[in-house]
């Protein structure tokens, strides 16, 4: 995005920029495109039109425009908006360089220069792009808001409907202990309602206002910057005119959140993606998110989570990438800065198609109780048989081991651990009594992780709960 200090050519040398006046020879043709952001940033045009109004408006109650000046620039610029909304706005190549010279440009063709030139009075673009871009991210991650917490709603249906489910959980891919399989959705909801709860904060942060910060060093004509901020929406001010103007915090914060986001969603898709597999078959996936072979006919693959997983690579690049360009910036603006906007936009729809496309999958995700049940392995109670002995007043670290010998004997005698003697568990420790079969069945197992937080029954009812209360 353009910045107040070098700009493009035209048929004659600067007379359409905004800067123009400064600039008596034309441009290399390349250095035009590569300095442009127009095809981009076009994107502000709303929230362009939306602040440029507000800033007519406040230097009308500061005198610097009349009642009439300010109706004619309020006036053309509902016109402009009209047509960048029905498509019909004609960006011109090698003068409208970004949406800001854009605006203004067709706003002076509607309403004439003479009053369309006033309203950049005061105005610098340095504030101008951070307040387009402050407003834009703003709304646009409030959609996001929206879209998390639809996949969040669907987690916490879903983990109540088919709460009785019970499978096996992992450590190292290695089976490890049973759980409920509402268990495992709610490790992965309460990570997304933590990024949830950060994404609230970051909109926070990003919708503080820099308009009426000038270039650098404030703006001369006491426009009120309390009245602009109001209008456009924003919750409050940005208090230091050099800060305002440069800082793209709020883009690193929010290209960090994705990046969080997206860590979540990669690994909660790499799971389903196991889980869809033939070897494990706990879940299937609905042919609306799956996709076909060109050469086996039998194939279904699951490339929405694929490409979930795929995407956060994408989202930890434009973050790290963007993080490397404002390392190292001099105080205030740098035309540097306008690499902030690309990641931006692109960030953005990353993470909303993602949300939408995780919730699809979700919503119509068939499961497979039996499936999950029958890959549980009387191996996974090893640790119940170690407790079993601790309710016995045996110390944990003699059970561990006590039980250790269990399995070995398992293993060795070919004798799965559920259909061993009283006398082969005797013969290992002679504190084992009749009742160490009742260790073997895998509904205790989880009801017996009944501490807060744990895989029992109610236990994952009271996380759909505090779930549900996050969302409210």
């Amino acid at each position: 995005m353009a910045s107040e200090q070098i700009g493009s050519s035209g048929s004659k040398p600067g007379e359409n920029m905004l800067w123009g006046g400064r600039f008596t020879g034309g441009l290399d043709p390349l250095m035009v495109s590569y300095n442009e952001s127009i095809y981009y940033d076009r994107a502000f045009h709303t929230q362009d039109i939306a602040g440029s109004i507000a800033w007519a408006r406040a230097n009308h109650k500061g005198g610097i425009l009349s009642a009439a000046e300010f109706s004619a620039i309020e006036s053309g610029l509902k016109k402009v908006e009209k047509e960048w909304a029905a498509g019909t706005f004609k960006i011109i190549p090698g003068v409208d360089e970004d949406i800001h010279t854009a605006n203004e440009r067709r706003l002076g063709e509607i309403i004439g220069k003479e009053i369309g030139g006033k309203l950049h009075t005061g105005r610098s673009r340095n504030e101008q792009v951070a307040t387009d871009m402050r407003m834009w991210l703003r709304d646009e991650l409030r959609k996001i808001d929206t879209y998390l917490s639809d996949f969040l709603k669907v987690i916490a249906a879903r983990a109540e409907k088919e709460v009785d489910y019970v499978m096996p959980g992992y450590t190292h891919l290695q089976r490890a202990q049973p759980i409920r399989w509402s268990h495992w959705m709610l490790s992965y909801g309460m990570a997304f309602a933590s990024d949830l709860e950060r994404l609230r904060e970051v909109i926070s942060r990003v919708n503080l206002s820099p308009l009426g910060c000038g270039a650098l060093a404030g703006n001369p004509f006491g426009i009120d910057r309390q009245m602009m901020a109001e209008e456009l929406g924003f919750e409050g001010l940005l208090w230091n005119s050099m800060a305002a103007v440069s800082s793209r915090d709020f883009v690193v914060e929010a290209l960090q959140w994705g990046a969080t986001l997206m860590g979540h969603m990669s690994r909660w898709a790499e799971d389903l993606i196991i889980y869809s597999t033939q070897e494990f078959a706990y879940v299937k996936l609905a042919d609306a998110y799956s996709t076909g072979s060109s050469l086996m006919p039998q194939k279904k693959n699951p490339d929405s989570l694929e490409l979930l997983r795929g995407k956060s690579g994408r989202a930890f690049g434009q973050m790290a990438g963007f993080m490397m360009t404002v390392k190292g910036l001099a105080s205030t603006y740098n035309k540097d800065l306008q690499e902030s906007v690309e990641p931006m936009l692109d960030g953005i729809k990353t993470y909303a198609d993602s949300i939408q496309i995780a919730t699809g999958v979700l919503s119509t995700l068939a499961t497979n109780p039996a499936k999950m049940e029958a890959a549980l392995d009387p191996f996974m109670l090893a640790t119940d048989l170690a407790d079993y002995l601790v309710r016995k007043g045996v110390p944990f670290r003699d059970t561990h081991h006590i039980s250790g010998q269990c399995v070995a004997f398992s293993e060795k005698s070919g004798t799965p651990m559920n259909q061993m003697k009283i006398s082969d568990f005797k013969g290992i420790d002679a504190r084992f009594e009749k009742d160490v079969l009742a260790c073997f069945n895998y509904e205790k197992s989880v009801e017996m992780r009944s501490a807060a937080g744990g895989t029992s029954k109610k236990c994952v009812l009271e996380q759909i709960s505090v779930l549900k209360k996050m969302l409210a």
